[in-house]
């Protein structure tokens, strides 16, 4: 992507390991079926009068862990500031910067490239004991994180009352009762976007039985939860493909779950599309809930209100794309960006009021 010229220094992270294996990849037997993902995250915040201070955190950075890698990651942020980067205590990449003059809009482009190897298929059934010995690994192991509950992924009595119409008791076989879950919540619920807020608790969508990925994936790790399986929330991207058919949006980031199995380890349920998570599924960060890793999270300096807008682009390839090869900038992303370029407006009267701004991406979880 060309380089705009007001905004600042990209922050690029490239793995030069996995660059050498791609250069001579066939002859190290690298397998057919890997996958590459080019994914372009743009959000912009306007504002209605200009502020004085945004501060923000991202985490829009893919996770490099398990059968996925992040071989290049580059953040862009207009105005012009510096970012900073940590990783937090489940291994998620963070991103954080302040912006201390006067603007009216500010925008983040996140843009990645992930290496991709497909999980073999779970299992329909693990085994008469399967109960007994997830109870000895979870006692063995630190999982208490997973196990308690978090503040959107609670007990509350609408949710009692889903557990004992779906029949969520130990029974069965622990991979059988989530594959059976995951995919009676996917009918249970209508994807409806905007019906619920980034905020909202579980009730809400329990009572209408509408919501959207957040939602799903909230009332999906609160259920899991109750049977003393430890499950967690994933926010990341899916890959769309038009023969899927897929309930979520492809324009916005995903949410799902996993849930930790015997002799399996931790697997990913997507409820808002009655899948297992595999090779479509883009892991960026892991936590309890929405609350531990939205995509960004912030305050500004001021008074006014703010409109969010949000775009995602994910494609798949095969053969992995030069790593210094810019993504063109989609045709529907042009006016976000040159609007992103336009000048500063005169700076205003100086604002008394901290105003919590809390950007989080509500709408672009909404899905």
């Amino acid at each position: 992507m060309p380089e705009p010229g007001d905004w600042s220094q990209r922050t690029m992270y490239q793995s030069v390991y996995r660059t050498d294996r791609f250069l001579d990849g066939r002859s190290k037997g690298v397998v057919s079926s890997m996958l590459f993902y080019s994914i372009r995250h743009l959000t912009k915040f306007v504002y209605e009068k200009a502020v004085s201070e945004s501060v923000m955190e991202v985490r829009m950075h893919p996770r490099s862990d398990s059968n996925q890698r992040c071989l290049t990651f580059a953040l862009s942020v207009s105005p012009r500031c510096r970012v900073f980067s940590y990783r937090d205590h489940m291994g998620n990449n963070v991103h954080h910067f302040d912006i201390p003059g006067q603007h009216s809009q500010l925008v983040i482009v996140a843009e990645s490239l992930v290496e991709y190897q497909p999980l073999a298929e779970i299992p329909a059934f693990l085994s008469p004991d399967a109960w007994q010995e997830l109870d000895s690994l979870v006692a063995d192991g630190d999982y208490w994180e997973m196990l308690l509950p978090s503040e959107f992924a609670k007990t509350t009595p609408a949710l009692e009352q889903l557990a004992a119409e779906m029949d969520v008791v130990r029974r069965d076989d622990p991979v059988m009762l989530l594959l059976e879950l995951n995919d009676r919540l996917s009918q249970h619920f209508s994807y409806s976007p905007r019906i619920t807020r980034v905020d909202s608790p579980i009730d809400e969508a329990l009572r209408t039985r509408q919501g959207v990925c957040q939602d799903f994936a909230h009332i999906m790790i609160a259920l899991v939860r109750r049977l003393g399986i430890p499950c967690r929330y994933v926010s990341g991207y899916l890959y769309h493909r038009k023969e899927d058919h897929d309930r979520s949006i492809a324009d916005a980031s995903h949410a799902w779950v996993e849930a930790f199995l015997p002799n399996l380890g931790w697997v990913g349920f997507d409820p808002t599309n009655s899948l297992v998570a595999g090779s479509r599924h883009i892991r960026t960060s892991l936590g309890r809930d929405y609350a531990d890793v939205p995509p960004t999270r912030g305050i500004f300096l001021g008074r006014t209100r703010s409109d969010l807008y949000v775009a995602v682009q994910v494609t798949a390839s095969e053969q992995p794309p030069a790593l210094d090869q810019d993504m063109p900038i989609p045709e529907d992303w042009s006016m976000l960006v040159e609007k992103a370029q336009a000048a500063v407006p005169p700076p205003a009267e100086p604002l008394l009021q901290l105003q919590q701004g809390q950007q989080q991406q509500g709408q672009q979880q909404q899905q």
